[in-house]
């Protein structure tokens, strides 16, 4: 059974010099323990929602498995906080990797395997897919309109994985990076190509998105925030279409125009 994603908290509140106490809606946070064959991984602070999809989204975007066929077995314990998986390959892959963790700019303690070499390691997209700028305006609106858990809480990011103007699936946490690896898990257990596709987020473009998208060869991201200086360099490099605050009728191009037509 899926576990609460909301709560009701009792709180004191001042609007024009007036207090009073009422009830507010607040997203659930929860931890999700990730053991890979046997060994505890990585610990991810996360809304308590499709979390087998985190989880194997996370180790797709790690290297630590490329396809579905790699999986032995997953189990999930929702109420614990725990999911147990076996890859086919045991090898001392997690614990050679262990000492290479960062604390990464997302929320929740994002946490990533990345080494600084990944961006050079990385492959350029090659991908031709264009998209019309009145399909990106249509993908943002989308998007703001699924955000339920948002509009409840203010407290959640969105990220919807888009073919042309549909959006294919959605997912909402609490973190920017959870979001996009519950895309990632998705479409691991549907053996869905993302080369084709473009990702759509409500939160800010960092290096670790960046280079996650690098590396499942997506080559158009869309957000209606900004992106940083390191990730539009590596945007640049590898390939990537990266568009910001995409509100309204306006958008900014900041790598890779050519994907995208005025129309």
């Amino acid at each position: 059974m899926t576990r609460d994603l909301i709560r009701e908290k009792l709180i004191t509140f001042i609007r024009d010099g007036a207090r009073m106490e009422r009830n507010e809606i607040v997203t659930v946070e929860a931890a999700l323990t990730v053991f890979v064959n046997g060994t505890e991984l990585v610990t991810l602070l996360c809304t308590p929602a499709d979390m087998d999809r985190l989880a194997l989204g996370f180790l797709r975007s790690e290297g630590f498995l490329t396809s579905l066929d790699d999986l032995e077995s997953l189990r999930l314990q929702e109420e614990e906080g725990i999911v147990e998986i076996e890859l086919k390959n045991s090898s001392d892959l997690a614990r050679s990797l262990y000492g290479k963790r960062t604390i990464t700019s997302g929320c929740g303690k994002g946490t990533t395997f990345y080494h600084a070499l990944d961006a050079l390691r990385s492959k350029p997209v090659s991908s031709e897919l264009r998209l019309k700028s009145s399909q990106v305006h249509a993908l943002m609106r989308a998007l703001e309109d699924r955000a339920q858990l948002f509009k409840q809480t203010g407290g959640i990011h969105s990220a919807a994985l888009a073919n042309g103007a549909e959006i294919l699936m959605f997912f909402e946490d609490i973190g920017r990076h959870n979001a996009v690896d519950k895309i990632v898990g998705q479409c691991l257990l549907e053996r869905m190509e993302m080369s084709d596709k473009s990702l759509v987020v409500s939160g800010r473009l960092s290096s670790e998105i960046l280079l996650k998208a690098a590396k499942l060869q997506l080559p158009v991201l869309i957000s209606r925030a900004a992106p940083t200086s390191l990730s539009i360099e590596l945007a640049e490099s590898l390939n990537i279409t990266m568009v910001g605050f995409a509100r309204g009728r306006r958008m900014n191009i900041y790598s890779h125009a050519w994907r995208i037509e005025t129309a």
